[in-house]
């Protein structure tokens, strides 16, 4: 486990490029035949990948958590974007396809592929949690009846967002999850921007063309930065940090929050002259 202590306002204006990526960008989470995580010291989130591969992976504990199992005093979003694949929780079988999004709060957790030439691919997002919830999952089929759909071709940004565990959806103690899939020949996400120093937020990115990147923008509207996205890429925004991209070809991420409340309309939003 890897702990990765965040940077505040203050400090961001003077780091390098090379700092910001070290600070607020997670990679090399999906590694074959392994479970991968990272503490962030932010909300105390731990954001991860598995990926089975010819035989199952267990998620145990970790010396950081102090805690007997994983979820002991935590709660788990599972997102699959890989190849079809199992989550076995207390000894029940739950099966993932892509886009399938799973949520647990329980003792016993392992990950298996269906297929170890087309392996799952699951991503992981955990917060603290002190209320009790039962596992359940979504799939991405049911999640399409109520996508919403936002953007245009004008603005470059005609998008579906589809949420899973939220207040109206699967309920958790603090985690909310879902992800947004950009239309073929749209390019931005969370434009115009908004913050929320009530919850941060984690952005991941999938299903990004090896060729082409995403450009992530981040800090204060009056003082942005870009961070060069690659699939499979994560970025940690804290609450002062506009969270917002623009890719060279359409994309998909995961989008997660853990803080103060659970609203999915809680935000602060900005405008795009005063971006700068």
């Amino acid at each position: 486990m890897k702990l990765v202590q965040m940077a505040d306002a203050v400090r961001y204006p003077r780091m390098t490029t090379a700092e910001l990526r070290e600070t607020f960008l997670l990679d090399g989470l999906f590694v074959p035949g392994a479970i991968t995580v990272n503490y962030v010291d932010l909300d105390r989130a731990v954001i991860g990948g598995a990926v089975p591969v010819g035989f199952a992976l267990t998620l145990e504990t970790y010396p950081e958590l102090r805690s007997d199992y994983f979820c002991e005093r935590r709660e788990l979003g599972v997102f699959n974007v890989g190849g079809p694949g199992c989550v076995n929780v207390d000894g029940k079988k739950f099966e993932l396809g892509k886009l399938d999004v799973l949520y647990i709060g329980s003792k016993l957790i392992t990950f298996e592929s269906a297929d170890a030439e087309a392996p799952a691919a699951f991503y992981l997002l955990s917060y603290p949690a002190h209320a009790e919830f039962p596992t359940k999952m979504v799939k991405f089929a049911d999640l399409e009846a109520g996508a919403v759909h936002l953007g245009s071709e004008e603005t470059c940004n005609k998008r579906s967002i589809y949420k899973a565990i939220f207040l109206d959806g699967i309920r958790s103690c603090q985690l909310v999850m879902g992800f947004t899939l950009l239309a073929p020949g749209s390019n931005w996400n969370t434009m115009p921007p908004h913050t929320h120093m009530r919850r941060s937020e984690v952005y991941f990115y999938f299903d990004v063309d090896p060729a082409h990147r995403v450009v992530h923008l981040m800090g204060p509207a009056e003082e942005t930065r870009h961070l060069m996205m690659s699939d499979k890429e994560v970025v940690v925004s804290p609450g002062w940090s506009i969270h917002a991209g623009v890719g060279t070809k359409s994309y998909g991420f995961c989008w997660g929050m853990g803080g103060e409340n659970q609203r999915y309309d809680d935000m602060d939003v900005l405008t795009i002259p005063g971006l700068k």
